[in-house]
């Protein structure tokens, strides 16, 4: 078990944190981790398509469904969820959101980091997130920034999730998670998310090709993976 260790999800969008992440939430979860989602917007521009549906919508409707959707996706994934509110397509950082990402890595000292791939030229709101993730971990080092001699911190490895269409960002997994034990978890979250009902079956597609590549490339047998890309170097003292 893990007890007293923390996990960070930094996502630009609800949905985001389900499709690409919700196994490895799940699992970590189940192992004794703290894990805490950093929801930067509500995605009720972009990524509520099912949500625009219905007649006279309006933003506030379709931001509050997507937050209840959300807190009962990350209740069932066994995490925790703070929301930034900043808005999507565009998603811009602020200063504020900047801080209070800061203050979120101080607090918590996750052991590792998920987030999204460094490009995606579909959708600049996803670049955009890992930006204010990796600035706010190297600022997060920083003695000089709100110094307090008292504190101890360690930059924790990053790892970025699969964004959806994975050769045009230039995305090249090195890590496959087994999410075997937690598929039926990842996939009662994914069924929460009314407002994107066209991407269940999409990512449960994506689960078992990743599973497929897991068993072949581990020799052991494996159904769901979830694909990771390392974002900095894993630090071992033999190869084997």
């Amino acid at each position: 078990m893990s007890q007293g260790k923390t996990a960070l999800v930094i996502t630009a969008h609800p949905g985001d944190f389900v499709w690409r992440a919700g196994g490895a939430i799940a699992l970590h979860a189940r192992k004794g981790y703290r894990v805490k989602i950093a929801c930067l917007s509500y995605g009720e521009r972009g990524e509520s398509q099912w949500a625009w549906k219905t007649a006279g919508v309006k933003l506030e409707d379709v931001k509050a469904q997507r937050k209840a959707e959300a807190e009962e996706a990350a209740r069932i994934l066994g995490a925790e969820i703070e929301f930034f509110d900043a808005g999507d397509y565009p998603l811009r950082g602020t200063e504020a959101i900047l801080d209070r990402l800061i203050d979120i890595y101080r607090e918590e000292k996750p052991a590792f980091v998920l987030t999204h791939s460094l490009n995606d030229p579909y959708n600049v709101d996803h670049p955009e997130a890992t930006r204010l993730a990796q600035e706010a971990r190297i600022i997060a080092q920083a003695a000089g920034h709100k110094p307090d001699p008292t504190r101890a911190y360690a930059a924790p490895p990053v790892f970025l999730f699969e964004p959806h269409q994975p050769e045009q960002c230039d995305f090249k997994p090195n890590v496959i998670l087994n999410i075997d034990d937690v598929w039926e978890v990842k996939r009662k979250a994914f069924e929460v998310l009314a407002a994107q009902k066209h991407l269940w079956e999409y990512y449960t597609r994506v689960a078992l090709n990743r599973g497929v590549q897991g068993g072949r490339n581990s020799g052991r047998a494996m159904t769901y993976g979830e694909a990771y890309q390392r974002l900095f170097p894993m630090i071992l003292e033999e190869l084997a």
